[in-house]
């Protein structure tokens, strides 16, 4: 959990300075901007229609690119020269940032790594907020693939600066590739 509060507290400023308030007591947004944004992590996923159901159907996000690339083998290390992989770019609420791009090998495909049960060094955690947790927890459960690690519950985060308690619903799953979601809602 330890690495979980910079990331929510990251995710709640960056919508705080998108909507140019705060999101919730004891989060503000940024008094300045600084040279770099996180624009898009992709996930490498066995199987797009799996993924799909996960972050299109129960997150919520929009499909904005649907493709079949070539890819090198080399910027991005996977696969061989040539390789043919489908991806798909979901974006949330922001045209430019918090963006998740799925990619699945389809000639030749790739073999799959173990499929995780605890976190350790070059786990990945997504941090989510969300306007019904406790609905979308319930969906993500239905998807094949979806691993509970936490039911939805009542987490409380310290404010920043002293400011107020940082009040927060969340629960905690493994996708169907094993990337570790905590899907929250910030309370007010």
């Amino acid at each position: 959990m330890r690495f979980a509060l910079p990331l929510l507290a990251l995710a709640a400023a960056s919508c705080a300075q998108a909507q140019d308030k705060p999101t919730a007591p004891g989060v503000t947004a940024p008094t300045e901007r600084v040279p770099t944004d996180v624009r898009r992590t992709t996930l490498i996923v066995r199987d797009m229609e799996a993924s799909l159901k996960l972050y299109r159907d129960v997150v919520g996000m929009k499909v904005n690119y649907d493709t079949v690339v070539e890819t090198s083998g080399v910027a991005l290390p996977a696969g061989p020269p040539g390789a043919k992989a489908r991806l798909v770019l979901l974006n949330a609420n922001d045209g430019w940032v918090g963006w998740i791009g799925l990619m699945q090998w389809i000639e030749p495909k790739l073999s799959a790594a173990p499929y995780p049960t605890r976190m350790g060094p070059g786990g990945v955690v997504i941090v989510m907020n969300t306007d019904d947790v406790e609905g979308r927890c319930k969906a993500a459960r239905a998807v094949p693939g979806v691993t509970f690690t936490a039911e939805p519950r009542l987490q409380v985060y310290p404010g920043r600066n002293g400011g107020p308690d940082i009040r927060v619903m969340g629960c905690n799953f493994f996708d169907p590739d094993g990337i570790l979601i905590e899907m929250n809602q910030i309370l007010k």
